[in-house]
């Protein structure tokens, strides 16, 4: 089969071919057809903006407070569940849609009908003493065992075999995509927070930009990118771009994609630590309105002084306490837009999260890369 007549991987439920499946290692072929484009999230630092924002009071919090969304997971998932954690630490799933509703149809791809699409997921697990996260990316192309699961508003959907992993949010939303990680880490997600697409362009821009080091040209039209190797500060749309591109560098898959986004976080993290917003209240209240206007969180996490306390909990780490994975997969030979979990090393991460360790380094030796790693720095 040529790459031009498989699916399009940006299509939920979409398993690709039927045919036996046969774990296999090496480089993946390059996928020619266009692909929809996927959102960085980089939610906890959105959080954290949160927080400098709580220094308003009277109108303004009511004002932030109105802006934040909220969806009571708990109540929807009950009481079939991984345990909570007893050992201090928490995980947290962060999803990035990119419905276009709402003035979000000029960023480009996704879906035009007000529905949404979750590009990027990432677990980030807030270990004990909260001075330290690790987090690990989940590839939307992973084909995977859907649960059975119910969303928001109460409708049932039935489970799913080998479909893609981001069929569950467009299935059922954001409880069904919780229920979907917990069924595949056996983890607790103890939150839930969502940044939307547009609100990710508009947040880089009220931070006067990011700085960042790329150690080759990145040009992929699609994405509306086209950057030399060096340093540049990127403003909301560049930055929005870099986190999308699936074209511009590595094998041309999302696992590429995920290495930029893993390494933008960190420089977006530097620069929220250095941008001084504390002495500048009209940029700490711009950022604190956009930061509340883009996040969806659980009903725990649904108020302005919930989320500030939370966010509180996380300012402590810094871009060098963050160790950053992919959950471990392997390109699927009976379809290149496809990946497959690696079964036991995936464990020894679910296992690591658990026991609130470190993730091992054997965890993810030998598995996809994306060949994207480095490209991309702290400027």
């Amino acid at each position: 089969m040529s790459a031009e007549s498989m699916p399009d991987p940006a299509i939920p439920g979409e398993s690709g071919s039927t045919g036996p499946r046969h774990r296999a290692k090496g480089r993946r072929r390059k996928p020619r057809a266009k692909r929809r484009k996927g959102l960085l999230v980089v939610a906890w630092t959105a959080a954290g903006i949160v927080v400098l924002g709580g220094t308003g009071a009277g109108v303004l919090y009511f004002k932030l407070n109105g802006n934040l969304k909220s969806v009571d997971i708990d109540q929807v998932l009950g009481t079939d569940r991984p345990e909570k954690a007893d050992n201090g630490s928490e995980n947290i799933l962060v999803l990035g849609s990119d419905t276009r509703s709402g003035g979000n149809e000029k960023l480009g791809g996704g879906t035009d009908d007000g529905t949404a699409r979750s590009d990027t997921a990432m677990i980030v697990h807030v270990h004990q003493g909260h001075k330290q996260a690790s987090v690990v990316s989940i590839p939307r192309d992973t084909l995977i065992d859907r649960p059975e699961c119910t969303d928001t508003d109460g409708g049932e959907h039935p489970a799913a075999d080998d479909v893609m992993f981001n069929s569950a949010y467009a299935t059922g939303g954001a409880a069904c995509a919780v229920k979907t990680v917990e069924s595949l880490s056996g983890l607790r997600m103890d939150h839930y927070l969502e940044v939307d697409f547009g609100g990710f362009q508009q947040l880089i821009d009220d931070l006067g930009g990011v700085e960042v080091t790329t150690t080759e040209d990145i040009e992929d039209p699609d994405s509306h990118l086209d950057l030399k190797a060096g340093t540049h500060r990127l403003d909301g749309e560049q930055a929005l771009g870099l986190v999308r591109t699936r074209h511009g560098v590595g094998d041309g898959s999302d696992l590429g994609r995920i290495q930029l986004q893993q390494a933008f976080i960190k420089a977006l993290v530097h620069q929220v630590e250095d941008v001084g917003v504390l002495t500048n209240p009209k940029r700490l209240y711009d950022l604190a309105d956009t930061a509340t206007k883009t996040v969806t969180t659980d009903s725990d996490l649904g108020s302005v002084n919930s989320l500030m306390s939370f966010a509180g909990g996380l300012k402590g780490i810094g871009p060098s306490n963050m160790h950053m994975v992919t959950m471990p997969v392997i390109y699927d030979p009976a379809d290149a837009n496809r990946v497959l979990v690696e079964e036991t090393k995936a464990q020894q991460v679910w296992d690591a999260l658990k026991n609130d360790r470190e993730i091992p380094k054997t965890a993810t030796e030998g598995t996809a890369t994306g060949e994207a790693d480095g490209v991309v720095s702290a400027g």
